[in-house]
């Protein structure tokens, strides 16, 4: 696919032809659809018989095991693709005792709660038995029912938007399985629906090849910028200063008029507060936010959606508020990503709540005038005082650090008017950087949107793409 067929629904429909004829679907929000498709319930595209279309089983903590029967968590749910993560596992005894119902590769897995609710994918080949969990719902499809059409119907906006505004909880938004039975799904002759997976299949995967290639080059902006964050905040920018070694594995050689200092001589870390979990609201939009270690973006600064916002209702220490300019620092995270222990950001906006797993910084009353407070951020991001921070993380598959380990790690120090050329250098250099990064953002999305309209539109008959297929093969 060219990079310039990228475009609306306007512009998908301009490229190729729609169904010669059409008929009322009967149903409001899916529209008119071609001649000859039908609307059936999901439940009718499972098997008859016990456990076609099923709820996943009921794992409590203690059954969980390092190997054994593959466990499939709603995390491993994407929208139309399977994510491998989280890996955990049940023994074969458990399997046999709680009489689960076993995942086989190509069942349709539609996961009941948000983000978005009724996501599905089609069950990964994993080499291991597999189940999945309680809010997970199987669908073992008939004979004459494509999997893979079940799954990019699934995926489409069309649905996936009308589901979201019929299944908002107080607190979460989930699908029961009674209701998602009954929703009306499009269904094709099966010719049709493997020439529609069969065209999909073609598409979507060179709109993900692009996709990656873009997502790589952003990878690879923002090594370039940690690189010269890292190379600045412990070199300086004069490349013919004298130099010594700092005596600190991670940092080498500094400029030989800098100084190296523990943390904890220059600041304190405040740890966040256990704020109660009855006083969570995702509702209450005029109350404080709480700051977690998922607020924290890994390419830098905090971001809040509507998964990851929590807001607070009760009441709390007033010295838990935070300001702006306030520095934060994440005191834990996942072992195997490493991407956000000990990364800190500068607080942008107010009406936010310091929560725990994240620590404030809280400077020395000695350090105040010989620091620049985004000179201090840039240095607790950089590699070198990073890869400090992880070496006293602690953990098997979450990783903790501590104030006082952090505070026991050592950061390298240029007068203070240096700090501030350092400071500025950086904000020029990493301003064309992130325009750059965004620019690629900005595309990636317009792929996604781009994807996300073509599956619309071949999933519900708006374009006919049945000759694009050809004897199984797609037209070239």
């Amino acid at each position: 696919m060219n990079e310039t067929a990228v475009g609306t629904t306007v512009q998908i429909k301009s490229r190729w032809r729609p169904y010669p004829d059409s008929k009322d679907s009967g149903i409001e929000w899916l529209g008119e659809i071609p001649i000859g498709w039908d609307v059936t319930p999901i439940r009718r595209l499972a098997q008859p018989g016990y456990r076609s279309f099923i709820d996943g089983d009921w794992i409590e903590s203690p059954y969980i095991t390092n190997e054994g029967v593959r466990l499939i968590q709603t995390g491993n749910i994407g929208v139309g693709y399977y994510k491998e993560q989280g890996f955990r596992y049940v023994s074969e005894e458990t399997f046999a005792s709680l009489k689960c119902t076993e995942v086989m590769p190509g069942d349709v897995l539609i996961c009941r709660l948000a983000d978005p609710v009724g996501r599905a994918c089609q069950a990964p080949t994993l080499g291991v038995r597999m189940i999945t969990s309680v809010d997970v719902c199987i669908l073992k499809t008939v004979p004459n029912v494509d999997a893979r059409f079940v799954v990019y119907y699934l995926s489409s906006e069309t649905y996936l938007s009308w589901l979201q505004a019929n299944c908002r909880g107080s607190t979460r938004d989930r699908v029961s399985r009674s209701m998602l039975g009954a929703i009306q799904i499009i269904a094709p002759p099966l010719s049709e629906q493997r020439a529609i997976a069969n065209f999909l299949d073609h598409e979507t995967a060179q709109i993900d090849a692009l996709i990656a290639k873009k997502e790589r080059l952003i990878e690879l902006l923002t090594e370039k910028r940690t690189a010269l964050i890292s190379h600045t905040v412990t070199k300086g920018l004069d490349p013919t200063v004298p130099m010594k070694d700092s005596g600190v594995e991670w940092i080498g050689e500094i400029p030989a008029h800098w100084e190296v200092k523990r943390n904890k001589t220059l600041f304190s870390l405040f740890s966040g507060f256990a704020f109660k979990g009855e006083y969570f609201s995702r509702d209450d939009q005029d109350a404080p936010i709480l700051v977690t270690p998922g607020n924290f973006d890994p390419n830098g600064g905090m971001y809040f959606t509507e998964s990851n916002t929590v807001h607070y209702t009760g009441e709390y220490p007033n010295n838990f508020d935070l300001k702006i300019g306030d520095h934060l620092i994440v005191m834990t995270d996942l072992s195997y990503k490493k991407l956000i222990l000990g990364k800190c950001i500068l607080v942008e906006r107010g009406e936010l709540l310091l929560n725990q797993r994240v620590a404030k910084l809280v400077f020395n009353p000695s350090s105040e005038k010989v620091l620049d407070r985004k000179f201090i951020a840039h240095t607790l991001n950089s590699t070198p005082v990073r890869e400090q921070v992880l070496q006293t993380a602690r953990g098997a598959t979450v990783f903790h650090s501590s104030p006082s380990k952090i505070g026991d790690c050592f950061l390298c120090l240029p007068p203070l008017s240096e700090q501030q050329v350092i400071v500025n250098h950086i904000d020029l250099e990493t301003i064309k950087i992130n325009a750059l990064i965004n620019k690629v953002c900005e595309h990636i999305d317009k792929l996604k949107e781009y994807r996300t309209a073509i599956i619309s539109a071949a999933v519900t008959g708006k374009i006919d793409v049945r000759e694009e297929v050809t004897n199984g093969h797609l037209r070239t």
